[in-house]
Parts: structure tokens; sequence; C-alpha cells
């Protein structure tokens, strides 16, 4: 996914300024970049590229880049320290635990403290990849025997329709509604083509639309996200839950993000990959305004 991004933002950026496309795989950063004449846009998904790692060798080096700080970067990769960040701002979350393998575990207290239905997820990390749906104690019984060593949250299942919308430079942009046909936005209905039906805008009464907007602002500041994100609700009975906040969402031309723009502030592709990148490109001027 990170290289398809990747090559979307390259293509989109071609032809307005000169640009090498960079399959970072390693600790460190190329030795042929240099920070004063180099602005970076991140677009990887996951791991270090996107829980801080990468943002800190940055900073580190002097690069102006787009999107979250390492900080903030960091923050949003753990599902637990986000969903903090948000509810202290009011923003409603599903009641859960955090939990990991070495943990004493009493199923059945859990069950009953948030049954009926249980989501075990991994407490860092993506794409709904290791996403387990519990039923019964004995199914919660069974998954904490099975699942690897690892750092994980145990939720109360929200049953409820998926909405997801991307905030751009602190705006808040249009729902999306995320249906799988599979009933399940997991791994595979995300990238098998055909799995999901994606609705923007989202048939929601005006006044729902513009409380989701207000709590992904909120989640945005919270979080003390830049330039841009994607925050994710559940919402059941007029309620939106929070999910997560993605600091690096994925930039295709048929991602959630641009699907949000362009439904909201009519952009194309490579008019909001554009935008995303104008505050890096000051932040880059003030840079050197400060050297000279």
């Amino acid at each position: 996914m990170s290289l398809v991004s990747g090559r979307a933002v390259a293509h989109a950026l071609e032809g307005l300024y000169d640009v090498d496309l960079i399959d970072w795989q390693s600790e460190s950063l190329p030795e042929s970049l240099d920070p004063a004449e180099t602005v970076v846009f991140p677009a990887l998904h996951g791991g270090a590229g996107e829980d801080g790692h990468l943002q800190a060798q940055l900073e580190a080096a002097g690069f102006a880049y787009v999107g979250s700080d390492a900080k903030s970067s960091e923050l949003c990769m753990d599902k637990q320290l986000t969903k903090e960040a948000v509810s202290r701002v009011g923003v409603t979350i599903a009641p859960g635990v955090p939990w990991h393998p070495q943990d004493a575990m009493d199923a059945a207290d859990t069950f009953a403290r948030l049954g009926p239905e249980l989501i075990v997820k991994p407490r860092f990390g993506g794409s709904s990849i290791g996403l387990v749906m519990i039923h019964s104690q004995e199914e919660l019984e069974r998954a904490v025997q099975d699942l690897p060593a690892d750092h994980y949250l145990i939720e109360q299942r929200i049953a409820g329709r998926e909405l997801s919308i991307g905030v751009v430079n602190g705006e808040p942009l249009v729902v999306v509604e995320i249906v799988p046909r599979s009933g399940v936005y997991d791994y595979a209905s995300k990238y098998t083509a055909g799995a999901t039906e994606y609705r923007y805008p989202a048939a929601l009464p005006d006044r729902l639309t513009q409380r989701i907007r207000s709590l992904a602002r909120a989640s945005f500041r919270a979080c003390s996200c830049r330039d841009v994100a994607r925050v994710d609700f559940l919402l059941r009975e007029d309620e939106p839950y929070f999910l997560e906040v993605n600091t690096l969402p994925g930039l295709t031309p048929t991602s959630l993000l641009p699907k949000s723009a362009a439904a909201h502030l009519n952009l194309d592709f490579p008019t909001l990959i554009n935008r995303l990148l104008q505050p890096a490109l000051l932040r880059f001027a003030a840079q050197r305004r400060a050297s000279e």
C-alpha cells in the first residue's frame, strides 16, 4: 500500500516540482537528501514510517515534511493513548481495556462488563490486521490463549455504521460511509476490489453531519495532528463512537481521504496532494529564513 500511495503522490506532483521517489526501508535517511533543498512527503503506512520513527529522523536531520510531527505520530499509532486523548475533549469512545498475554485475564468478568459482543485488536498498527470478533466468554478464553505475544485492546463491539472523515489543515471534509459487503471492515474488505461500497457524502441528518465534523476537528486537535489526518467513527443510534486517527491515510485516487476531499472541496487528486504539500513548503521557507 505504501508503494502505491508513494507512486500516486509522486505522479501528482511531477510537472510542478522536481520529484524523487524513495523506497525507504532502512533505519537511516538517504545520504543524498539535503534538508536545505528538500521537502519530504511521507507516504508510508504502518510500522516505522507512521509511528514517529521516520518523523523523528526527519526532524533530527532538519527536514521540513508533510504530516504530523513525531510526537503526534507516535501517539496516534497507540490506539489506547489516542482514545484517552480524545476522550478528554468529550469524544465518545467504546468501553474497553488494554491487555497483554502476560497480564492476568478474568474472561468472565471482562465479558460481563464489556459484552455481549467484543472486539480484540492490536493496540498498535492499522488496516484492521489481527482483528478478532468475540461472541461468548468461551470464545474470549480461546482467543486470549491463542493470540501471539503482543499488546491488544479488548473493546465492546459497537455495531453500527462505519464513517470516515478527512481533515486537511484542521478543516473537516465530507463524511464518507463505509459499507463492507461482508459486514465487517477488515483487511480483506479494505483491499479487495468490490468488497466495500463507499457512500459520500454519507446520508446523515445535517445536525449529525455537523456534529461528526466537530468531533473530527476536536480529535485532530487533541492529538496535535498537523496538515492531514483521517478520523474514523462508528455510529450507533445517532451516537458517534471514536475509532482511530490515521496520521498517514492512504493517498491514492481511490483512497478514503481523496473521496472526502473531492466531495467537500471539489478537489481532484493532484490538487489535493499539492494542497497537502503547502504547509510543509511554508515550514521549509521559514527554516531557510532562520538559517540565513
